[in-house]
């Protein structure tokens, strides 16, 4: 059963219940008051009749006539006096002994047998003490309790048609939305895992699904792109050290009586073996700084201190490297300087692009800025190297490329794509503005709240 028919039943139901509980209070008071007046004109006629027929009063007959002539007559009126220890006799017919009993107490007791009416009293003259019981229907009344009921019964089955009615066009009112992310990401597949889903401004469910949706699809994509980087690059870049060494080999073996040809070709076996290690370690890195569905320890994470951390453990790899922490540009509030991050991840990615600076600048001064703005964290580092050529630029954060003015450069292009996927993973971004041969400024800008 679809999510429409499920909410419309439900709706139905619900108003079923409520309609049903709305109709039982009314028919329930409607039966408890609708013969109230008739009850008390019965009950002024037991007075009368009591005045009448049981006390002597020179102004009997003015009352009797004042009955007959201005008290209309109910329809099967009938007056009963009976004495008050005699109640089996002289009734139409047999009350319950609850009625009797409410009239000792001294109470006026009242009867309904269908539209039939009885209402007593206890009255006692000088000779002893009577019961005066009047009856009489009220056709009037009766009717029209039963229209309430015959109208309460239509209007509560013609309710629940309507709610159902209302049920089934609310809910697929309400269901577009869904249906509509639905339609968008059947259209998502692997060859197109750039599209993303139109995230409508608010903060309601719907927004929130399809902002969930586009965090995933990020993360898928990202996955996927690492996937097909390793297995288009890896081959390249694992086969030409394993060649070297292969080679090497070859040649040591030959130089069997060349004791430094042999050594030459051993130290190269292993410069290229720690080259391979080095390329094995970056891969790892990179395929890992994908989102593979495991949980990843978060914490809080106070960003100026992690730049303090970042500057000396870049310092131990590049000790003549020059870095200056600028905190000018710091929020007066502290606590938009606390991340929820992975604390590791983020490092690897700063510390990878401080790095960098510092090696293609000569060791010249590298700059880090730290800025708040709006609910984004900017993270600048500024360098006075070697730039990069526009046309490599948008090239840069493909595994395994490098510029084309690196090449006296040590490196194996893999810094940058693996600091970029720890940054997507925290729902960041990158931005890069260089000119060759004045300098490169890259610039991290992270969420300050993150899931």
């Amino acid at each position: 059963m679809g999510i429409a028919k499920k909410i419309t039943l439900l709706f139905a139901i619900l108003s079923a219940v409520i309609i049903s509980l709305l109709s039982g209070f009314v028919w329930y008071f409607s039966n408890e008051f609708a013969f109230e007046d008739f009850y008390k004109r019965l009950e002024a006629r037991v007075n009368i009749a009591a005045q009448i027929k049981l006390y002597e009063d020179d102004n009997n007959d003015v009352i009797a006539k004042m009955r007959n002539q201005y008290l209309e007559r109910l329809p099967s009126e009938r007056e009963f006096i009976i004495e008050a220890g005699n109640t089996k006799n002289g009734i139409d017919r047999e009350l319950p002994a609850s009625f009797y009993n409410r009239i000792k107490a001294g109470y006026t007791a009242r009867y309904r047998v269908e539209n039939h009416f009885y209402a007593g009293k206890f009255f006692k003259n000088e000779k002893q003490g009577y019961i005066v019981i009047i009856s009489a229907n009220d056709p009037f009344g009766f009717r029209e309790l039963k229209d309430l009921q015959k109208i309460l019964i239509i209007g509560f089955f013609l309710s629940v048609i309507l709610s159902f009615v209302v049920g089934w066009k609310f809910s697929n009112y309400m269901l577009v939305p869904l249906r509509n992310v639905i339609k968008s990401v059947k259209k998502i597949k692997a060859e197109n895992l750039h599209m993303r889903l139109d995230v409508k401004k608010g903060s309601d469910e719907m927004s929130q699904l399809a902002e969930t949706f586009n965090n995933m699809l990020n993360r898928l994509e990202t996955a996927f792109e690492t996937q097909n980087n390793f297995i288009s690059n890896a081959s390249h870049e694992l086969r030409t050290p394993l060649t070297i060494i292969s080679g090497e080999v070859e040649l040591a073996m030959k130089a069997n009586d060349d004791a430094q040809k042999q050594h030459l070709a051993l130290v190269k076996i292993k410069d290229e073996a720690e080259r391979l290690e080095h390329i094995l370690t970056s891969l790892l890195g990179l395929a890992q700084s994908g989102f593979n569905g495991k949980n990843q320890p978060w914490e809080l994470v106070r960003m100026d201190e992690l730049l303090w951390e970042i500057k000396a453990s870049v310092n131990q790899v590049h000790p003549d490297s020059k870095i200056e922490i600028d905190f000018d540009k710091l929020p007066e509030d502290d606590q938009l300087l606390n991340l929820r991050v992975n604390k590791n991840l983020v490092k690897l990615a700063i510390s990878n692009i401080v790095s960098n600076a510092c090696k293609y600048s000569n060791d010249k001064l590298v700059r880090i800025s730290l800025e708040s703005n709006a609910n984004m964290l900017s993270i600048a580092i500024t360098d006075q190297g070697i730039g990069i050529p526009q046309t490599d630029i948008q090239h840069i954060f493909e595994p395994f490329y490098r510029a084309s003015n690196t090449n006296n450069f040590k490196g194996y292009g893999v810094g940058l794509p693996l600091s970029l996927n720890i940054i997507r993973l925290h729902r960041g971004s990158i931005a890069i503005k260089s000119q060759e041969g004045i300098g490169t400024e890259i610039k991290i800008l992270l969420p300050t709240k993150l899931p």
